[in-house]
Protein backbone atom coordinates (compact mmCIF):
# COMPACT_ATOMS: atom_id res chain seq x y z
CA UNK A 1 0.00 0.00 0.00
CA UNK A 2 1.09 3.57 -0.96
CA UNK A 3 2.19 6.07 2.13
CA UNK A 4 2.59 9.71 2.15
CA UNK A 5 5.41 11.13 4.17
CA UNK A 6 3.89 15.04 5.03
CA UNK A 7 6.78 17.49 5.54
CA UNK A 8 7.63 21.03 6.45
CA UNK A 9 11.19 22.26 5.30
CA UNK A 10 13.00 19.22 5.67
CA UNK A 11 11.19 17.59 8.39
CA UNK A 12 9.05 14.42 8.68
CA UNK A 13 5.88 15.40 10.80
CA UNK A 14 3.45 13.09 9.72
CA UNK A 15 3.27 9.36 7.62
CA UNK A 16 -0.12 8.67 5.98
CA UNK A 17 -1.09 5.50 4.57
CA UNK A 18 -3.03 5.78 1.47
CA UNK A 19 -5.63 3.45 1.85
CA UNK A 20 -8.29 4.96 0.37
CA UNK A 21 -9.45 6.06 -3.27
CA UNK A 22 -9.24 9.30 -2.70
CA UNK A 23 -7.06 11.84 -0.03
CA UNK A 24 -8.27 15.48 0.28
CA UNK A 25 -5.61 18.23 1.43
CA UNK A 26 -6.24 21.87 2.77
CA UNK A 27 -6.64 24.18 5.83
CA UNK A 28 -10.28 23.32 6.57
CA UNK A 29 -11.14 20.72 8.50
CA UNK A 30 -12.75 18.34 6.39
CA UNK A 31 -10.17 17.30 4.37
CA UNK A 32 -8.06 13.80 5.50
CA UNK A 33 -4.98 15.90 5.26
CA UNK A 34 -4.93 19.31 7.53
CA UNK A 35 -2.17 21.80 7.09
CA UNK A 36 -2.80 25.12 8.89
CA UNK A 37 -1.41 27.65 7.20
CA UNK A 38 -2.45 30.50 5.36
CA UNK A 39 -0.69 29.62 2.59
CA UNK A 40 -2.66 26.38 2.11
CA UNK A 41 -5.92 26.84 0.55
CA UNK A 42 -9.32 25.71 2.29
CA UNK A 43 -9.44 22.38 -0.68
CA UNK A 44 -6.17 22.92 -1.58
CA UNK A 45 -5.72 19.42 -3.60
CA UNK A 46 -6.53 15.84 -4.06
CA UNK A 47 -4.80 12.30 -4.42
CA UNK A 48 -6.72 9.16 -6.39
CA UNK A 49 -6.49 6.24 -7.47
CA UNK A 50 -7.67 6.05 -10.90
CA UNK A 51 -7.45 3.14 -12.99
CA UNK A 52 -3.95 1.37 -11.12
CA UNK A 53 -2.39 4.72 -11.59
CA UNK A 54 -1.67 7.52 -8.89
CA UNK A 55 -2.67 11.49 -9.85
CA UNK A 56 -2.52 14.81 -7.85
CA UNK A 57 -4.75 17.27 -8.75
CA UNK A 58 -4.97 21.13 -8.16
CA UNK A 59 -8.27 21.96 -7.19
CA UNK A 60 -8.32 25.92 -7.83
CA UNK A 61 -5.57 26.37 -5.03
CA UNK A 62 -4.42 30.34 -4.70
CA UNK A 63 -0.43 29.27 -4.77
CA UNK A 64 -0.92 26.10 -6.75
CA UNK A 65 0.20 22.55 -6.54
CA UNK A 66 3.79 21.15 -7.64
CA UNK A 67 4.96 17.64 -8.46
CA UNK A 68 8.84 17.59 -8.46
CA UNK A 69 9.07 21.41 -8.37
CA UNK A 70 7.05 22.23 -11.42
CA UNK A 71 3.11 23.25 -10.93
CA UNK A 72 0.29 21.09 -12.34
CA UNK A 73 -3.06 20.94 -12.48
CA UNK A 74 -2.93 17.24 -12.88
CA UNK A 75 -0.53 14.71 -12.96
CA UNK A 76 0.90 11.14 -12.56
CA UNK A 77 2.25 10.18 -9.44
CA UNK A 78 5.53 7.66 -9.30
CA UNK A 79 7.49 6.08 -6.44
CA UNK A 80 9.49 9.37 -4.54
CA UNK A 81 7.99 12.34 -6.85
CA UNK A 82 7.00 15.57 -4.36
CA UNK A 83 4.17 17.18 -4.22
CA UNK A 84 5.08 20.58 -2.78
CA UNK A 85 2.74 22.62 -1.01
CA UNK A 86 3.95 25.94 -0.01
CA UNK A 87 6.41 25.47 2.80
CA UNK A 88 4.91 21.71 3.24
CA UNK A 89 5.41 19.28 0.68
CA UNK A 90 4.43 15.39 0.21
CA UNK A 91 6.43 12.73 -0.76
CA UNK A 92 4.78 9.72 -2.41
CA UNK A 93 5.95 6.56 -2.11
CA UNK A 94 5.01 3.25 -3.85
CA UNK A 95 7.07 0.41 -2.95
CA UNK A 96 5.02 -1.70 -5.13
CA UNK A 97 6.11 0.40 -8.45
CA UNK A 98 9.69 -1.09 -7.05
CA UNK A 99 8.89 -4.27 -7.58
CA UNK A 100 7.04 -4.23 -10.95
CA UNK A 101 10.46 -2.54 -12.16
CA UNK A 102 12.18 -6.15 -10.65
CA UNK A 103 14.85 -6.50 -8.45
CA UNK A 104 17.70 -4.59 -7.54
CA UNK A 105 21.32 -4.97 -9.53
CA UNK A 106 24.07 -6.51 -7.22
CA UNK A 107 26.29 -3.55 -6.48
CA UNK A 108 29.83 -3.56 -8.68
CA UNK A 109 31.78 -5.22 -5.58
CA UNK A 110 29.29 -7.70 -5.04
CA UNK A 111 29.07 -11.09 -7.13
CA UNK A 112 26.02 -13.54 -7.60
CA UNK A 113 26.69 -16.99 -8.58
CA UNK A 114 23.58 -18.36 -10.03
CA UNK A 115 22.93 -22.20 -10.97
CA UNK A 116 22.18 -22.92 -14.65
CA UNK A 117 18.54 -23.73 -13.00
CA UNK A 118 18.29 -20.81 -11.03
CA UNK A 119 19.24 -18.71 -14.51
CA UNK A 120 16.65 -19.91 -16.50
CA UNK A 121 13.96 -19.45 -13.96
CA UNK A 122 14.74 -15.73 -13.54
CA UNK A 123 14.40 -15.41 -17.14
CA UNK A 124 11.09 -17.19 -17.59
CA UNK A 125 9.52 -15.11 -14.50
CA UNK A 126 11.02 -11.74 -15.73
CA UNK A 127 9.62 -12.37 -19.39
CA UNK A 128 6.39 -13.26 -17.24
CA UNK A 129 6.45 -10.05 -15.40
CA UNK A 130 6.86 -7.99 -18.15
CA UNK A 131 3.86 -9.22 -20.05
CA UNK A 132 0.01 -9.65 -19.92
CA UNK A 133 -0.71 -12.91 -19.81
CA UNK A 134 -0.51 -14.78 -23.11
CA UNK A 135 0.94 -11.55 -24.92
CA UNK A 136 3.90 -12.74 -27.22
CA UNK A 137 4.46 -8.98 -28.97
CA UNK A 138 5.14 -5.84 -27.93
CA UNK A 139 2.68 -3.30 -27.91
CA UNK A 140 2.69 0.37 -29.60
CA UNK A 141 1.08 3.87 -30.05
CA UNK A 142 1.14 5.04 -33.51
CA UNK A 143 0.34 8.47 -34.10
CA UNK A 144 -1.26 9.09 -37.45
CA UNK A 145 -1.70 12.54 -37.29
CA UNK A 146 -0.87 15.65 -34.54
CA UNK A 147 2.45 14.15 -33.81
CA UNK A 148 4.38 16.30 -30.81
CA UNK A 149 7.53 14.75 -30.25
CA UNK A 150 7.74 11.03 -32.08
CA UNK A 151 5.75 9.37 -34.37
CA UNK A 152 5.31 6.17 -32.76
CA UNK A 153 5.61 4.84 -28.64
CA UNK A 154 6.38 1.48 -27.85
CA UNK A 155 4.73 0.60 -24.53
CA UNK A 156 7.31 -0.09 -22.53
CA UNK A 157 6.62 0.23 -18.66
CA UNK A 158 3.61 -0.52 -16.60
CA UNK A 159 2.01 2.30 -17.20
CA UNK A 160 2.03 5.08 -19.84
CA UNK A 161 0.71 8.35 -19.43
CA UNK A 162 -1.15 10.50 -22.25
CA UNK A 163 -1.02 14.34 -22.07
CA UNK A 164 0.45 18.02 -23.04
CA UNK A 165 2.40 17.76 -20.07
CA UNK A 166 6.20 17.35 -20.36
CA UNK A 167 6.73 14.58 -17.77
CA UNK A 168 4.20 11.90 -19.53
CA UNK A 169 5.46 9.44 -22.36
CA UNK A 170 2.82 10.59 -25.18
CA UNK A 171 2.39 14.15 -25.74
CA UNK A 172 -0.61 15.38 -27.41
CA UNK A 173 -1.78 18.33 -28.91
CA UNK A 174 -5.32 20.46 -27.99
CA UNK A 175 -7.66 21.08 -30.85
CA UNK A 176 -10.94 23.34 -31.56
CA UNK A 177 -13.79 22.06 -29.41
CA UNK A 178 -12.00 20.75 -26.52
CA UNK A 179 -9.35 23.74 -26.48
CA UNK A 180 -5.84 22.79 -24.62
CA UNK A 181 -5.38 19.73 -24.34
CA UNK A 182 -5.29 18.18 -20.32
CA UNK A 183 -1.56 17.74 -18.82
CA UNK A 184 -3.00 14.17 -18.34
CA UNK A 185 -5.80 12.95 -20.75
CA UNK A 186 -5.18 9.04 -20.19
CA UNK A 187 -3.47 6.55 -19.36
CA UNK A 188 -2.27 2.84 -20.41
CA UNK A 189 -1.60 -0.09 -17.84
CA UNK A 190 -0.45 -3.67 -18.72
CA UNK A 191 -2.32 -6.09 -17.24
CA UNK A 192 -2.77 -9.85 -16.89
CA UNK A 193 -6.17 -9.13 -19.25
CA UNK A 194 -4.00 -6.49 -21.53
CA UNK A 195 -3.56 -2.75 -21.99
CA UNK A 196 -6.00 -0.77 -20.83
CA UNK A 197 -6.74 2.84 -21.24
CA UNK A 198 -7.82 4.70 -18.51
CA UNK A 199 -9.51 8.15 -19.09
CA UNK A 200 -7.80 10.36 -16.92
CA UNK A 201 -9.78 13.49 -18.05
CA UNK A 202 -13.20 11.93 -18.83
CA UNK A 203 -14.77 11.93 -22.16
CA UNK A 204 -11.51 13.17 -23.66
CA UNK A 205 -9.97 10.16 -24.88
CA UNK A 206 -12.04 8.57 -27.95
CA UNK A 207 -11.77 5.45 -28.77
CA UNK A 208 -12.96 4.31 -32.55
CA UNK A 209 -15.14 7.16 -32.18
CA UNK A 210 -16.56 6.16 -28.70
CA UNK A 211 -16.18 8.91 -25.69
CA UNK A 212 -14.12 6.91 -22.85
CA UNK A 213 -15.60 7.54 -19.29
CA UNK A 214 -13.91 4.94 -17.56
CA UNK A 215 -11.64 2.73 -18.86
CA UNK A 216 -11.43 -0.12 -21.64
CA UNK A 217 -9.37 -3.17 -22.65
CA UNK A 218 -7.46 -2.17 -25.97
CA UNK A 219 -7.45 -4.26 -29.29
CA UNK A 220 -5.25 -4.44 -32.30
CA UNK A 221 -6.20 -1.75 -34.77
CA UNK A 222 -8.42 0.37 -31.96
CA UNK A 223 -7.94 4.49 -33.12
CA UNK A 224 -7.50 6.26 -30.47
CA UNK A 225 -8.15 10.54 -30.34
CA UNK A 226 -6.80 12.60 -28.17
CA UNK A 227 -7.63 15.89 -28.83
CA UNK A 228 -5.99 16.69 -32.47
CA UNK A 229 -3.74 14.04 -31.88
CA UNK A 230 -4.90 10.55 -33.28
CA UNK A 231 -2.92 7.47 -32.74
CA UNK A 232 -3.27 3.78 -33.78
CA UNK A 233 -2.82 0.63 -31.00
CA UNK A 234 -0.57 -1.99 -32.64
CA UNK A 235 0.52 -4.79 -31.60
CA UNK A 236 3.94 -6.44 -33.11
CA UNK A 237 6.44 -9.46 -33.00
CA UNK A 238 8.53 -8.99 -30.22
Amino acid sequence: MPKLLLKFNAAVIKEIAMDKESIAIGRKPDNDIVIDNPAISGHHCKLTLEGGGYYVEDLDSTNGTFVNEKRIKKSGLHHNDVVGLAKHAVVFLNEAELAEAGPPQPSSDATMVLTPQKQAELVAASSAASKPAGAEKTAWLRVLKGAVDAGEYELKGMSTYIGKSDRVQVQIKGSGLFGSAPEVAASVHRKPEGYMLVAVTEGYPVVNGAKVAGSVVLKEGDMIDCGSTTMIFELRDA
